[in-house]
């Protein structure tokens, strides 16, 4: 019997491609694992009317973790759309199937490292090595939200002052999205960045809200930072706004090491740090819950290059790294991103981005035939 059982959920479009060159490297590192696939995406919404069926979730809840590849995912008025003609009277609203699976097992950590390796033509400076630790299952995409507004909602917050402004505005006029913060989410993402610093000899954990407009939400977790901070002497706290976080990545980059943020601005930041090092070709990332995690590329789905095997497969490799430490597999997890690192910084075999012609199963094969010479 296998070690560990994972979920293979390639999902949707280029999905497919990166997890086939996901698989080279896995099969060369020989982890004592089974693989089972699973069902997410947009054919499943378009044919179900659910991109996240309930033998997926039960298929979850039997494995160890799940790996993934990309997903489609749109408004659900296009969702509407797509579906298949006779489910479109039954009532089915979209939602993101990765959204949801955070929820559902409380994949309450995003991690996602932002890395420049050496030789890659796309960095913008060659001295980043920054991580992002992002809220994941509260703020803005808690999916608390109105449209229109119902009457008890709406006679609710007019007891606030500042909704005097609002109260001749049509309720079909108006819509409500809930930026909610719980003080336990707050103290769970901020300690879980302070405990990667403290691990990684990391000399900065940099908070990333903006309590002087958002008072309440971001204030709480300003408040509990700041306490947890007291705990770990010699790791500085320093505080930023979201907007002048921006303009300070591109700037200096180099001097940052854990960045720690909310939900929705978590997610902002950590694209514009993923461009600093090559783009979404280059973004790994961990939805990690107390007991169950799930590792995907940050990229898209990029229909249109779907079964081209054109696409950087970086991101899905070094999410496969990632995996690979949360298992304890370090020293493969390790070598893993060594032999990705040699076959960036040789650059004798690279997909289209980086000014190459190989494949995404061409780069996986070569950065294998590094592994195993570590």
């Amino acid at each position: 019997m296998a070690k560990y059982h994972i979920a293979w959920l390639p999902g949707d479009g280029v999905g497919n491609d990166v997890m086939d060159a996901a698989k080279i490297v896995l099969d060369t590192i020989n982890l004592d694992a089974e693989y089972i696939p699973g069902d997410i995406g947009w054919e499943f919404w378009k044919t179900e009317g659910d991109p996240l069926p309930t033998r997926t979730i039960k298929l979850l809840k039997e494995t160890d973790c799940g790996l993934f590849g990309a997903i489609t995912s749109k408004p659900n008025d296009e969702a509407q759309k797509e579906l298949a003609p006779e489910l479109k009277s039954k009532g089915f609203v979209y939602s993101s199937p990765i959204v949801r699976l955070r929820q559902t097992f409380n994949l309450h950590t995003n991690l996602r490292p932002c890395k420049a390796f050496a030789g890659n033509p796309l960095n913008y400076r060659d001295d980043i090595d920054l991580v992002v630790f992002r809220e994941n299952t509260e703020g803005l995409y808690a999916g608390v939200e109105f449209q229109p507004v119902p009457d008890e909602i709406f006679n609710a917050l007019m007891s606030h002052k500042k909704m005097k402004k609002f109260e001749n505005v049509p309720l079909d006029d108006m819509a409500i999205s809930t930026r909610i913060f719980t003080r336990k989410a707050c103290q769970n993402i901020v300690r879980q960045a302070f405990e990667y610093a403290k691990e990684h000899n990391r000399k900065s954990v940099t908070l990333v809200e903006k309590p002087n407009v958002i008072r309440e939400t971001s204030g709480m977790m300003v408040q509990e930072a700041r306490k947890i901070a007291k705990n770990y002497s010699g790791i500085e706290l320093w505080e930023t706004n979201v907007d002048a976080m921006c303009m300070w990545l591109v700037k200096n980059p180099q001097i940052y090491d854990v960045l720690v943020s909310s939900n929705m601005f978590g997610d902002i930041i950590s694209d514009l740090s993923a461009q600093l090092v090559g783009g979404l070709g280059f973004a790994a990332s961990g939805n990690i819950g107390d007991d169950f995690a799930v590792f995907e590329p940050t990229h898209g789905s990029a229909p249109k290059y779907a079964g081209m095997y054109k696409v950087n497969p970086t991101a899905m490799l070094m999410s496969v790294k990632l995996m690979l430490d949360w298992l304890g597999e370090k020293k493969d997890a390790k070598k893993l991103e060594q032999a990705i690192a040699d076959v960036i910084k040789d650059g004798k075999v690279r997909t289209y981005d980086l000014g190459g012609d190989n494949t995404s199963l061409e780069v996986a094969e070569e950065i294998a035939k590094k592994f195993e010479q570590l």
